[in-house]
């Protein structure tokens, strides 16, 4: 029998008292036994690939009045922010389905929706994988975490008539070190180039951040990837931002262990937050119109 756990949590607040909903979708830390017995790595390389501890650097939210929701495995073991039909057909020994996306650039890069490599490069499995476990893990992580999130969507859209989506991930400090080799960017904000989120939205995540002292890059390196992509919608009253949040602030990225840096991070990200919820996103939007 396969190895099962609750794929997701949501965490509600008392009060649902403005229109955000944050997520934290590769900071799962459940790592079922037989996908460790299915890789050629060990549990400590596998980790390398999580966002480290997203989750318990941004679990203040619900306290200020926004839900989140949080997948508990991990994105090694299959990716939610990949379409569902991003298919690798590098690790399946049976053909795969005519829909299937096997030319986007993640998966060509190897990171599908379950990816075919690690965090530096490194192959994931011992052996070809049947097609059978992939619809398996798509039905019982990835679906139920789409499940959740749309559902909460549609609710804070009934609630407020709009949605603001925070999508808060991490990056490998060395992604973002500059010519010197020293890093200059605490985070990256990504909208797709504005496909997914107000301006002035963006605009005011990126204030409240240099608030706080932190340095602050828009789309580059990261824009946003399929949550962003699917559910952005600011036209229709949806916004997703994605926040990228640099390693180097809080973790030790060799041990994977949390460093003194993280307390003063998240007692800043609490700030911040704070000060984003109060924002009234229809007159961002108004305001948006008028430029």
């Amino acid at each position: 029998m396969q190895e099962r756990f609750a794929p997701i949590e949501i965490v509600r607040p008392a009060q649902w008292s403005a229109p955000f909903i944050f997520s934290s979708p590769h900071s799962g830390r459940r790592y079922p036994a037989a996908f460790l017995k299915d890789s050629v790595l060990d549990l400590h390389t596998l980790r390398r690939s999580e966002d480290s501890y997203v989750d318990l650097l941004v679990d203040m939210v619900p306290g200020l009045g926004a839900p989140f929701l949080k997948a508990l495995f991990p994105r090694a073991f299959v990716d939610v922010n990949r379409a569902e039909n991003e298919l690798d057909p590098l690790i399946f020994a049976d053909q795969l389905p005519a829909n299937s996306d096997t030319r986007s650039n993640r998966v060509l890069a190897g990171f599908g929706v379950i990816p075919r490599l690690a965090a530096d490069g490194l192959s994931i499995y011992r052996k070809k994988l049947p097609f059978a476990e992939s619809e398996r893990r798509l039905e019982h992580y990835y679906r139920p975490y789409h499940a959740a999130l749309q559902g909460m969507i549609d609710e804070c859209m009934d609630r407020f008539g709009c949605t603001i989506l925070i999508d808060c991930h991490s990056m490998p400090s060395r992604h973002v070190w500059n010519r010197h080799r020293k890093c200059d960017v605490d985070f990256v904000l990504g909208d797709r180039y504005g496909a997914s989120c107000s301006p002035a939205l963006v605009s005011l995540a990126q204030s409240l951040l240099n608030d706080q002292g932190y340095a602050v890059a828009q789309n580059s390196p990261y824009a946003g990837g399929h949550v962003t992509q699917y559910y952005g919608n600011p036209s229709g009253g949806i916004h997703v931002l994605q926040i990228e949040i640099n390693r180097g602030l809080y973790l030790d990225e060799t041990r994977i262990t949390r460093t003194a840096g993280f307390a003063p991070l998240r007692l800043a990200l609490n700030t911040i937050f704070a000060d984003f919820l109060k924002i009234d996103p229809g007159a961002l939007t108004v305001r948006q119109a008028a430029e």
